[in-house]
């Protein structure tokens, strides 16, 4: 059986994508790779193996383009609101706070952050199916 092992995405600076992934999601430097003309970061936490690796392509000063493709990468938490405060008072500038019901139930809690590169990210609360 297959296991995700990471997901990966192109950075312009290295130290401020690291920051704002550890000040976002408590995501800790694992190992670096320094090659000629790029390096390889990879981040994770305590909570899983599941890695996010930031590519940063040497020499590159123009913003990548995302295109109509990419959609986002989701983490869970305990609690939405709570991690809403903390983003916002940590200047993140998360989007509100969302819900969806399904058949009067509650399906997810969720709100959006971009990363310094304008990645979208979903943080969903830790209930149902998002665990």
């Amino acid at each position: 059986m297959a296991k995700a092992l990471h997901t990966m995405v192109r950075v312009l600076d290295l130290d401020r994508s690291i920051a704002f992934y550890q000040t976002a999601f408590g995501l800790n430097e694992a190992d670096r790779f320094d090659f000629e003309d790029f390096a390889l970061v990879y981040l994770r936490n305590e909570e899983a193996d599941f890695e996010v690796e930031l590519t940063l392509n040497k020499g590159r000063t123009e913003p990548y383009s995302h295109g109509d493709g990419y959609g986002h990468i989701a983490f869970c938490v305990d609690d939405a609101a709570a991690e809403h405060n903390r983003f916002a008072g940590e200047g993140l500038n998360p989007t509100e706070v969302k819900e969806f019901y399904r058949e009067g139930a509650l399906m997810a809690r969720f709100f959006f952050v971009q990363d310094p590169d304008g990645y979208k990210i979903e943080v969903l609360e830790r209930h149902g199916r998002y665990r």
